[in-house]
């Protein structure tokens, strides 16, 4: 159990990690990176003595993604209570603090309410979905909210889904029914589900290399997923070609869509894999022309999965900003989903009814 939990808490903080290490750089082109920072790039946090490290809506939205699950009923339909979760999070933007109305322990974090660069599919569907009840479609299918959205809005909040023990099959759907509630693109959802099912697997201990080809076995063949497929199997193409690099990074995409973000965090993943260098994995997911936070969000979800929270720099998983928020947030995902002991926890998250 020690073991489960150092993996679970090391993807939910590598995820911040990665989130608070690319977001100052995440609109600066490699060129830039190198000129400002110098050859190696970004080597760490741009400012080392200002604690906490700022995370963005990338790790505020995997926290309440957990806590959509953490109040979802078993047995039941997860898009209401994944619903709510996220409109908790919305209101979290359109104010500067928690009220006497806020719903639940989360929403009164007030580290939360910072807005840094929140993704317009996700405000804009998130408001679509405030206003109005949208039917469920079908896997494969462009669907009703923004339904030519595929930004990483979906993929970066998605590890939760990979971290509960729900097995890959039900793990794949999850994610994918918690990224239709905001891009309807079947490449916005199918990384999404892809994201989690390599973390369920990984966290019932598969190799990386092994839950990659399982996972890809799982999408090949489905409609839409074509994309999705294509672009893991660059990534792997791309760390097979050599020693790891930006460049190479860059090959594979440059993060703002879905499945590119997937991709190169599995590129940086499958670099720590083969050589063990984890940190420099990290650093690799940001220093790059794209989108420097979200590639190390996931990135760092799936590090942390992979070699725990003891792999990864303690320097900066305790610098980050909710530390203790995002320890216990995967502290009790294991309690409820893999202890079967929800205890205390009704406290914290009642059913979402």
């Amino acid at each position: 159990m020690e073991i489960l939990r150092d993996r679970v808490r090391g993807s939910l903080l590598g995820g911040a990690a990665g989130d608070a290490l690319g977001a100052p750089i995440e609109f600066w082109d490699l060129r830039t990176i190198r000129g400002r920072l110098g050859v190696a790039g970004a080597s760490g946090f741009l400012t080392p003595s200002a604690l906490p490290q700022e995370v963005t809506d990338d790790t505020q939205m995997t926290l309440f993604s957990a806590e959509g699950l953490l109040r979802w009923r078993p047995g039941t339909d997860p898009a209401p209570s994944l619903r709510r979760a996220y409109l908790r999070w919305l209101q979290t933007q359109r104010r500067s603090a928690p009220g006497p109305e806020t719903d639940g322990w989360l929403a009164a974090q007030q580290f939360l309410y910072a807005v840094r660069a929140p993704g317009n599919a996700c405000l804009s569907g998130l408001d679509r979905q405030r206003r109005e009840l949208l039917p469920p479609h079908r896997v494969g299918r462009n669907g009703p909210v923004n339904p030519d959205s595929k930004g990483c809005g979906t993929v970066m909040r998605s590890a939760p889904f990979g971290l509960a023990g729900f097995g890959p099959e039900m793990a794949f759907a999850f994610a994918a029914v918690g990224a239709q509630l905001t891009h309807g693109h079947p490449s916005g959802y199918f990384a999404a589900g892809a994201l989690a099912a390599l973390l369920d697997r990984v966290l019932g201990g598969a190799g990386l290399e092994a839950a990659l080809d399982d996972t890809l076995a799982q999408l090949s063949g489905q409609a839409g997923a074509q994309e999705t497929v294509d672009a893991l199997r660059l990534a792997v193409e791309c760390a097979d070609a050599g020693a790891a690099s930006p460049e190479r990074v860059e090959e594979v995409g440059a993060g703002w869509v879905a499945e590119e973000c997937l991709a190169i965090a599995v590129y940086c993943a499958l670099h720590a894999a083969r050589t063990g260098d984890v940190r420099g994995a990290l650093l690799l997911s940001v220093n790059h022309s794209g989108d420097s936070d979200s590639t190390g969000s996931v990135a760092g979800n799936l590090l942390g999965a992979v070699h725990g929270c003891a792999a990864l720099p303690a320097e900066w998983v305790t610098a980050v900003e909710g530390y203790d928020t995002i320890v216990r947030v995967a502290d009790d995902l294991v309690a409820n989903f893999f202890r079967h002991d929800r205890g205390a926890l009704g406290d914290r998250y009642p059913f979402d009814d």
